[in-house]
């Protein structure tokens, strides 16, 4: 491997790995030895890359426009297309819109090769059935989730029964005909599934359930797990 691919490699692993970053974990991924992998930290602070940290301590990035141009293998740039382009035919017009200013700024950064790439990227989406669009804000769901703030709904159910809940917004999943928002329900005192078209009226609480978003997320993967278990349902094949 040639220094100018290692250093990009060694960028990408500080980048994606949980800081701070030992050189010891960052030798073992590269296969080079401790000694290098501090030469080239030098090489790319020297180059530019705010890299904070020490030998014996770990290291940190810290993203600047000093860094070179992001680069992509092909089949990189196909899938980020693919992905965003996918985001765009779910009926969720502010998703769609960031999806496609992610890529527009995305392709700036690339080298014109690259950029040509993606404009004829070989792998496409085409929706003949898209997702009815939620009869609610997206947007305030998200905010809600972020904020992990309980959200008072008044949602139909599949007989045309109406009730009032207040929930703990916790994730959106993107099936292929529906958008469907998992959340805690506090009058059920159990996980719902709530179809987004059924949601009519919402308002946000004021009341946190932080920290509980995720413990709450692991204890409903917890519960799936547990059941395709009992079924003998398994996601992944055993390791041998």
């Amino acid at each position: 491997m040639s220094k100018s691919d290692r250093l990009f490699r060694l960028l990408h692993l500080i980048r994606g790995l949980t800081p701070p970053v030992t050189a010891a974990r960052l030798a073992s991924a590269m296969e080079v030895s401790e000694r290098t992998i501090y030469r080239d930290i030098d090489s790319l602070r020297a180059a530019g890359a705010q890299i904070e940290g020490e030998a014996g301590l770990g290291y940190t990035m810290t993203e600047d426009i000093a860094l070179p141009p992001q680069t992509f293998t092909q089949l990189e740039i196909e899938a980020l297309t693919l992905a965003l382009s996918d985001a765009n035919q779910r009926c969720d017009p502010a998703l769609a819109q960031a999806a496609s200013d992610a890529l527009t700024k995305i392709l700036a950064t690339l080298p014109e090769r690259q950029q040509r790439q993606a404009a004829h990227a070989v792998n496409l989406v085409h929706r003949l059935h898209r997702p009815a669009a939620p009869s609610i804000d997206m947007s305030a769901l998200r905010e809600a989730m972020w904020a992990e703030e309980a959200l008072d709904i008044s949602y139909t159910d599949a007989k045309d029964h109406e009730t009032q809940r207040r929930i703990y917004p916790l994730t959106l999943s993107y099936h292929d005909q529906a958008v469907m928002l998992l959340a805690w329900c506090c009058t059920r005192q159990d996980f719902r599934m709530f179809h987004t078209t059924r949601i009519s009226n919402h308002s946000r609480t004021g009341e946190s359930f932080r920290p509980r978003r995720v413990p709450l997320l692991r204890d409903y993967v917890a519960r799936l797990r547990a059941r395709d278990a009992k079924h003998g349902v398994r996601a992944l094949p055993e390791r041998r």
